[in-house]
């Protein structure tokens, strides 16, 4: 993590244009008060255009990551305002605006291999193609996708592997 840090800096120093840094704050790895002194002290010194704080709004690669509570984002954007110019919070929902290319099992498989879609998502481009659930029966049944929750949510995701 040091090298990482370290080459983010040395980046930074040498670059001319806009840095914008993303910071993911996940429940008992990097919220408390501690880490997030650590955070700003960091970014200040790295000087990004704007600093944006994120928590996972999408269901995460392991089961354990949780978002933080309100108190400690709230405690970032504080912490890091006092530090840098510019700070947003990026702690939302992103919305449904997916393409289609007219075929909705391949869109489907695309869009849910790199961004799981929450269930709404996918009902409005079900709709917006003329497709109906059976798209998603089928790719469940040929196990080409996986259902999950995430956040009293349900979310679609391509599976990663075939058996």
């Amino acid at each position: 993590m040091a090298a990482i840090l370290a080459g983010i800096s040395e980046f930074a120093k040498g670059h001319a244009g806009r840095l914008v840094t993303e910071t993911m704050l996940v429940a008992g790895i990097n919220d408390g008060e501690a880490q997030l002194e650590e955070l700003a002290e960091y970014l200040a010194g790295v000087q990004p255009s704007a600093a944006y704080l994120a928590v996972p709004t999408r269901p995460p690669a392991e089961k354990w990551v949780q978002p933080p509570d309100e108190q400690a984002v709230n405690r970032a954007f504080q912490l890091l305002s006092r530090r840098l110019g510019r700070v947003e919070y990026r702690i939302g929902y992103e919305g449904n605006a997916f393409a289609s290319t007219g075929d909705v099992e391949r869109d489907l498989l695309s869009i849910t291999a790199v961004h799981p879609m929450r269930e709404d998502a996918v009902d409005e481009l079900l709709a917006r193609t003329g497709a109906t659930r059976d798209v998603i029966r089928r790719l469940l049944d040929r196990r080409a996708l996986v259902r999950t929750s995430f956040g009293g949510h349900r979310f679609y995701l391509r599976r990663l592997r075939q058996n």
